[in-house]
């Protein structure tokens, strides 16, 4: 810290890093900026080229600090958790230490990416630096996803405002829209550097080019041949009364209300959200029969958000269950990206007697099969529980095996507005990489409904109970992500290793 504190003191342009950190910050909700994100990587790219390996790092963290420090403050809004019975200054404790956590990892990754800047891109030619920065940023923010923390990637900055951007995502996924934002910073970052003002007019070319292209796929005609009227209810039972006293018996009450309601709607398939009614499934239970009954006289096919018993009695699924009529589960998906410390413990050998578990759940949340593929009465679907959302390649799998329709199901409820407008966003992003529709339901907000371009025809208040009825489309297109993945990150990668490699044999070579 105290290195960082020198910076800061002795070097002014250091706190234009951390203001562009601050400006990434501002793109996603609460504040929704998104145009600021074309712009805000473009001082630390500055420093990048003109400074030391030290002073890139610590321009790094400044400006990693400022970005996911800000865009995941709301990870602050689990305090306090005396719903689990947390005295307030531990819960205060725990919470800073979390958002220190995941932030930090955020800043690790834009370190690693400084490194290689400062490192191997000040003397080349300033294609050379656009093409190592951006496979630089997407290779690393790939890495990141296949690991536990991942919510930040520079893509999901654009959604859900920036619809005419977000239709990168049908090319290559989420990277792809990262990509052009390091490449769009680094022309307007090097127009300005070398004034170069030509550098500036690619930026703008660039820009213009992503929005043709944008309202082209904007433009087209959204397949409307085979609909399916559903129903969400979003009970707006917090955790703290969930979890307390009679609280199953309210949510019990809430949902079969709700599924009632709906049905009387004549919907065709309702979907609640994560844990809605938290007991094992399909265990009888006396407090959830009122809903069990409304669903054997009524019929209509529901997604239920529940908990599954695994393979031992000590661990069990977060998942979401199909029930018709009969009583009995006739589809259901566990889920997969489990929340660290809050289903799980990372590390449990280690960590287990210190880390308390910021879950109520007693024993553990088991991990669902990675490759998982729902079946139900219309066909494949693409489903996701929560934290999953952030996650493009877990719904690109699903609907690459034929998934007509997205469903997303999520609690929220333990944190501050901005953390589920941002979870909404991300499964915007997902409707437009998978062209399908979206159907999301939550336990507080934010419940939707999303059509394949991204557009969102319904949202729901926020700690608010709704029930609502819509009618949305199966489909069986395919867009170039879903056919081929993440193709692009790997090709710049090898493109620019290979660079990297004439440039070690011929070392001679001019690279101005």
């Amino acid at each position: 810290m105290g290195f960082l504190k020198t910076l800061l003191a002795k070097s002014p342009p250091f706190l234009f890093a951390l203001l562009g950190g601050l400006g990434m910050g501002l793109a996603p909700d609460p504040f929704r900026c998104w145009w600021l994100a074309w712009v805000a990587l473009a001082p630390l790219w500055l420093l990048c080229q003109r400074g030391t390996l030290k002073e890139g790092v610590g321009a790094a963290a400044l400006w990693g600090f400022g970005y996911h420090g800000t865009a995941l403050f709301w990870i602050t809004g689990v305090h306090p958790m005396d719903w689990m019975g947390v005295p307030w200054g531990y819960s205060l404790a725990i919470a800073l230490t979390v958002w220190l956590l995941i932030t930090g990892w955020g800043m690790t990754l834009t370190i690693l990416w400084a490194v290689v800047m400062v490192r191997l891109t000040p003397k080349l030619p300033v294609g050379a630096k656009i093409l190592l920065g951006c496979a630089t940023l997407a290779g690393l923010e790939t890495l990141w996803s296949w690991g536990p923390l991942y919510w930040t990637a520079l893509g999901y900055t654009q959604s859900p405002d920036n619809l005419v951007g977000l239709q990168l995502g049908r090319i290559a996924g989420q990277q792809v829209i990262s990509m052009a934002i390091v490449a769009v910073n680094g022309l307007l970052a090097e127009s300005w550097r070398a004034r170069r003002w030509r550098y500036g007019v690619m930026a703008l070319g660039l820009g213009g080019a992503i929005a043709l292209y944008g309202v082209i796929e904007l433009a087209q005609p959204v397949d409307s041949a085979t609909p399916l009227k559903v129903g969400i209810i979003q009970g707006n039972i917090p955790n703290r009364i969930k979890l307390r006293g009679n609280g199953i018996e309210t949510a019990v009450k809430n949902y079969t209300e709700g599924y009632r309601s709906l049905a009387a709607l004549g919907v065709e398939m309702i979907l609640t959200p994560e844990t809605a009614i938290p007991l094992l499934y399909p265990d009888p239970s006396w407090q959830r029969s009122p809903f069990d009954q409304a669903v054997a006289e009524l019929g209509v096919p529901v997604w239920l958000g529940t908990f599954r018993r695994g393979q031992s009695p000590d661990f069990y699924y977060n998942s979401l269950v199909l029930v018709d009529a009969t009583g009995s589960p006739i589809s259901h998906y566990d889920k997969v990206r489990l929340v660290p410390l809050g289903e799980y413990i990372p590390l449990r050998e280690l960590l287990g007697g210190i880390i308390r578990r910021l879950s109520p759940l007693r024993g553990e949340v088991a991990f669902g099969a990675s490759e998982q593929q729902v079946t139900s009465p219309w066909g494949p679907l693409i489903v996701g529980i929560c934290y999953e959302s952030a996650y493009p390649a877990h719904f690109r799998y699903q609907a690459a095996a034929g998934g007509r329709l997205l469903l997303t199901a999520s609690n929220n409820a333990h944190y501050a507005a901005s953390m589920p407008a941002q979870h909404h966003a991300q499964d915007v992003a997902r409707a437009v990489e998978t062209d399908r529709w979206a159907v999301r339901a939550t336990n507080t907000g934010y419940s939707g409904i999303v059509d394949p371009h991204g557009r969102t025809l319904w949202l729901s208040g926020f700690e608010t109970t709704e029930r609502h009825a819509a009618t949305v489309y199966l489909r069986d297109s395919t867009t170039l992500y879903v056919r081929l993945g993440d193709w692009v990150t790997p090709l710049l990668l090898v493109a620019a290793n290979g660079y990297l490699m004439w440039l070690v044999k011929y070392p001679h070579s001019d690279r101005s």
